[in-house]
């Protein structure tokens, strides 16, 4: 399809031709080229697994870290798992010609608001290539054609799946252009990307604060930055104290290198002397650096001391413990880690917790886990961010889990989209109007 076009002006204006055609295209034949997506993935697997391998043997020979080897990994249960997202998405509800609202004026004119696919969306991102295929397939379904630009870290399998899409959907009758792999290059490509004002109506960046930046230079194109994600989770004095050592380890480890995992934990004075020994304890087992404040290291101290008198000598390993904590830096309350390291800090209060993170967070997820009805209502309208949770984890932030199918990023901006990209982000909406022979007096 559009990835025999050889410059990326060209991909992008056969993107704009292929986008007129999606935009007026039946639901029907949307959801069968979905569908004929999701079943080549399956039946192309062994091609895609030995592509992803040889991303995988650059990756360990470069250096990359083990967080980033395994956003980067595929293996046959990701795959089906991108798949069934595929498959989740053809059960959704089409968003285009969808009517958002509707009123007659008092002069009879019939108003409608109604959405309409953007045209062509440009994502650009980092060694994740399950987003080839979530951002395409998002994209078709709302009527939209795509042009993606992976990392060089992903070339082998963004390759290998941007072909396995296009051609099903040129095998379903979409029309060509509909999906383009811009591969190759460096900043002077993303330059050229983020300047095809002509033909692409948005791009949306899905990696870190390196990323964002690089685009904010040049970009003319408009964006919605998917950022970083700098997440807090803050233990009220009324937290169930087992309830919230489980869900601090689930937001730290259960997958440390994406953006909604937990970067900080902020801690009531009062429920500290409670939570953090056993918290330590269990975070540090799992493999993770605790970078502690003042209050943090005392207690740490103060596990000794009472692990010393205990009748429970083996209860935890001070040496590890010892080992695997630190004392916290400044830059650290701004560091999004990626991997298994946690900052960790006492506040006085609920509005002590929520100036820190408006200090440091990145307005992506927030958490606090209390029984108490003010303190979760203070947090939930006093933190800024796409995504407040009440005692719950914040890896939950996902379109997967919203029911959107997939994502092609969480927005941590407040214009047009906020949170996870699914379907109806990826619109735009137009007024119909409906006379009777009406002029305007």
């Amino acid at each position: 399809m559009a990835t025999a076009v050889s410059s990326i002006a060209e991909q992008c204006l056969a993107a704009r031709v292929a986008s007129r055609r999606l935009a007026v295209l039946d639901t029907a034949s949307k959801d069968a080229a979905l569908r004929a997506i999701a079943a080549a993935l399956i039946e192309r697997t062994p091609e895609i697994l030995r592509a992803n391998a040889l991303d995988m043997e650059a990756g360990r020979e470069s250096g990359l870290d083990a967080a980033l080897l395994d956003r980067l990994l595929l293996d046959g249960e990701r795959i089906a798992a991108i798949a069934g997202a595929v498959d989740r998405i053809v059960a959704l509800p089409d968003p285009v010609g969808e009517v958002i609202d509707g009123w007659r004026l008092p002069n009879g004119l019939d108003v409608r608001r109604v959405r309409v696919p953007l045209g062509v969306v440009a994502v650009v991102y980092e060694a994740r290539p399950n987003v080839t295929i979530d951002a395409a397939a998002l994209c078709l379904k709302s009527g939209n054609a795509i042009v993606l630009r992976g990392s060089s870290a992903a070339a082998h399998s963004n390759a290998v799946l941007a072909s396995v899409a296009s051609e099903a959907a040129a095998g379903a009758g979409l029309p060509e252009g509909c999906i383009a792999l811009v591969s190759g290059g460096g900043r002077e490509e993303l330059a050229e990307l983020s300047t095809q004002t002509e033909t692409v109506d948005l791009i949306v960046p899905r990696g870190g604060e390196g990323l964002k930046a690089a685009l904010k230079a040049v970009a003319t194109v408009p964006v919605i930055y998917a950022a970083s994600g700098n997440c807090h989770i803050y233990v009220d004095e009324f937290a169930d104290i087992d309830e919230a050592v489980a869900i601090v380890l689930n937001a730290k480890t259960q997958r440390p290198g994406v953006c909604n995992a937990v970067e900080t934990v902020l801690v009531h004075r009062q429920a500290a002397p409670e939570f953090m020994p056993p918290a330590i304890a269990a975070l540090v087992e799992a493999g993770v650096e605790v970078r502690g404040d003042e209050y943090t290291l005392r207690m740490v101290a103060g596990m000794a001391e009472t692990l010393a008198e205990s009748d429970e000598p083996d209860a935890y390993d001070m040496n590890e413990i010892d080992a695997g904590v630190r004392p916290v830096g400044e830059e650290d309350w701004d560091t999004e880690y990626l991997g298994l390291t946690l900052a960790m800090g006492v506040v006085d209060s609920v509005d002590e917790a929520i100036a820190h993170i408006a200090r440091h967070g990145s307005g992506h997820s927030e958490a606090i886990l209390t029984s108490d009805t003010a303190s979760a209502r203070a947090f939930q309208l006093g933190v800024d961010a796409a995504c407040v949770y009440v005692n719950a984890s914040t890896r939950f932030t996902d379109g997967g889990e919203f029911g959107m199918g997939a994502e092609i990023g969480n927005s941590t901006q407040k214009l047009h989209a906020r949170g996870p990209i699914g379907l109806r982000e990826l619109c735009a909406f137009k007024y119909l109007i409906e006379g009777d022979g009406h002029v305007r007096a």
